[in-house]
C-alpha cells in the first residue's frame, strides 16, 4: 500500500512533532486540533523550530519551505477524509481516543490505516474499538520527536502483516529507526527506563546521595545524557506517573510501583520543566 497523505490527531508537543517529520518526509500532512488556538500554538511550534533551525545551519531554507508548503491544519475532522494513514496523539484517554476514532471512521476510506502514539496503552484494546483491527497499530515517538530517531512500532493481536510491513517501512521513510514492540504496558523503552527512573526516586528517598550527585554519577559513570532527575523533569512528572500506574497494574511486580515522594510532588504539582519546577527549579 502507498502512503500519500498523512493525517495527525493533535498538535500538541509531540502532535506537532509528528506531523513535521511526515512533512518533511514529503508527505501530505493534514494535522487536526480541537480548537484553532491550540492548532496555532502548534503550528508555531513547527515554524519556530525549522527557523531556529535554518538561522543555527542545520536546516536548509528549501527544506523549512518544502516542509511548510506539505502541512496543514484543520479542526474538521472532516478534513482528513483522503488520509491514507493517521496517527493519533492526543490525550492518554481511553474514552476520548474511542470518540475520536468514532469520528474518524465516518469521514475516512476504509483502506485507510490508524496508528497511536500512545506511550502505555494497550494497543489491542484501542483497535477493537475500532471496525478495522487489522488496519491498527501503534507508533511511539520520542521527544523532541523532530531529533529523536527511535520509533516504536507494536503490532496488536490483530494487526495484519501488510499493516505490519507499511507501518515500519513508514516509520523508516521518516529518517526514523524503527523497532518492533510487544504490545505490553511500556512497550520496550519504557518498560526498562520506568523502574530506573523510580528506583532512582526510592533511592534518594532512602538517602543515596544528593539529587545533583546521583545525576552526575549516572552521567559521568554510566555515560547516560542526563542523568534520571533531570529526566524525570524533563518528560514530566505525571507522565511518568501515570505510565508507572498502568504498568504496576498490569504487572503488579513492585518494580513499577510509584514511590510516594512522586505521587506528592505529582499532587503538589510539582511537574517538572513545564511548571517550572520538578526536582529542579526552573526559570527566573
Amino acid at each position: 500500500m502507498q502512503i500519500k497523505t498523512v493525517g495527525v490527531l493533535g498538535c500538541g508537543l509531540m502532535g506537532s512533532g509528528i506531523a513535521q517529520v511526515c512533512a518533511a518526509a514529503g508527505y501530505k500532512t493534514i494535522v487536526r486540533e480541537v480548537e484553532q488556538s491550540f492548532l496555532d500554538k502548534g503550528l508555531g511550534r513547527v515554524r519556530k523550530f525549522l527557523e531556529d533551525g535554518v538561522a543555527k545551519g542545520k536546516v536548509t531554507v528549501e527544506a523549512r519551505d518544502k516542509t511548510l508548503a506539505h502541512l496543514s491544519g484543520a479542526t474538521a475532522v472532516d478534513a482528513l477524509k483522503d488520509c491514507d494513514l493517521v496517527i493519533e496523539a492526543i490525550i492518554e484517554n481511553l474514552d476520548e481516543k474511542r470518540k475520536t476514532y468514532a469520528a474518524l471512521e465516518q469521514v475516512v476510506g476504509t483502506h485507510t490505516i490508524f496508528l497511536s502514539n500512545t506511550s502505555s496503552l494497550c494497543i489491542t484494546e484501542l483497535a477493537a474499538a475500532t471496525a478495522r483491527p487489522d488496519r491498527f497499530g501503534g507508533l511511539h515517538f520520542f521527544n523532541p520527536v523532530p531529533l529523536m530517531k527511535l520509533v516504536e512500532v507494536i503490532r496488536a493481536l490483530t494487526t495484519s502483516d501488510d499493516t505490519y510491513q507499511t507501518v515500519f517501512a513508514f516509520a523508516q521513510s521518516l529518517g526514523k529507526e524503527p523497532i518492533t514492540a510487544p504490545d505490553r504496558p511500556g512497550f520496550i523503552v519504557n518498560r526498562l527506563l520506568v523502574p530506573y527512573l523510580l528506583d532512582a526516586i526510592r533511592a534518594y528517598e532512602n538517602g543515596l546521595g544528593t539529587l545533583e550527585d546521583i545525576d552526575k554519577g549516572m552521567k559521568l559513570g554510566c555515560g547516560y545524557p542526563m542523568g534520571p532527575f533531570t529526566l524525570l523533569d524533563f518528560v514530566g512528572l505525571d507522565t511518568t506517573y501515570y505510565i508507572a500506574n498502568i504498568m504496576f497494574e498490569e504487572f503488579r511486580e513492585p518494580a513499577y510501583a510509584p514511590p510516594p515522594l512522586l505521587k506528592r510532588m505529582v499532587l503538589a504539582g510539582r511537574l517538572g520543566r513545564k511548571s517550572g519546577q520538578g526536582f529542579y527549579l526552573y526559570g527566573s
